[in-house]
């Protein structure tokens, strides 16, 4: 009997369609952030608050991915940030072609960092490289210290992870230092910033990482 290992084929094109991408994001000197989470875990809370306090410091930029719907797009379009929504019709995630078209439709001239808001959802954003510079993962305390048992991947492929919601630990049971132990097992290089978006806690910590890694993508274009 004949097998044909599909999944195999179609992710080695798209990480060659990521590498070129990316690429041409670093001629450009543009650092594209792969955002992704769980639906609800506030991806775009997240975002409307670093728009806001990075607003003069760097010129960002959103890619909104969802199956439906322009909620969030124009939620941010409202902080006068640009911003394109991209509807995946049906998929769970997004690839490096679809990354793509959506950034020909945001204008990139003048803009230092933009990030690509996923598709909600554990498992199938972090199987496909997006041509981003970085993956960025959020985890919320609502969701439990054991998501990295369950969903171990996503953990193992971003280089940052966001504890989001940290003004509701009061109200669930949720161990941040277990949590930690198990996201550095299976990744023990990765930078966990703990934050309240609503409140502003660690919000400093994780603007500061954004913005030097930033520099460091833009300072490696002009070396190159």
């Amino acid at each position: 009997m004949r097998v044909i290992e599909l999944h195999r084929s179609v992710t080695e094109s798209n990480d060659r369609d990521a590498a070129r991408l990316r690429a041409e994001l670093k001629e450009k000197g543009v650092l594209l952030i792969n955002l992704m989470s769980a639906p609800g875990a506030g991806k775009t809370t997240l975002l409307i608050r670093i728009i806001t306090d990075l607003r003069g410091k760097l010129s960002i930029a959103v890619l909104e991915a969802d199956i439906e719907a322009s909620v969030d797009a124009e939620r941010i379009e409202a902080l006068g940030a640009r911003s394109v929504q991209v509807h995946t019709d049906g998929m769970c995630h997004m690839d490096a072609g679809m990354t793509r078209t959506g950034l020909e439709a945001l204008d990139l001239d003048g803009i230092d960092l933009a990030f690509l808001e996923n598709i909600g959802n554990l498992i199938c954003p972090a199987e496909y490289d997006t041509g981003a510079g970085l993956n960025l993962m959020i985890s919320g305390v609502p969701e439990g210290d054991d998501k990295p048992l369950k969903y171990p991947l996503m953990y193992k492929e971003s280089q940052a992870l966001v504890l989001s919601k940290l003004d509701t630990l009061p109200y669930f049971d949720f161990d941040v230092e277990k949590f930690r132990e198990r996201v550095l097992f299976l990744n023990p290089g990765i930078r966990i910033f703990p934050v309240s978006a609503r409140t502003g806690e660690g919000m400093e910590a994780l603007e500061q990482w954004l913005s030097e890694e930033t520099a460091k993508w833009q300072e490696r274009e002009e070396h190159a």
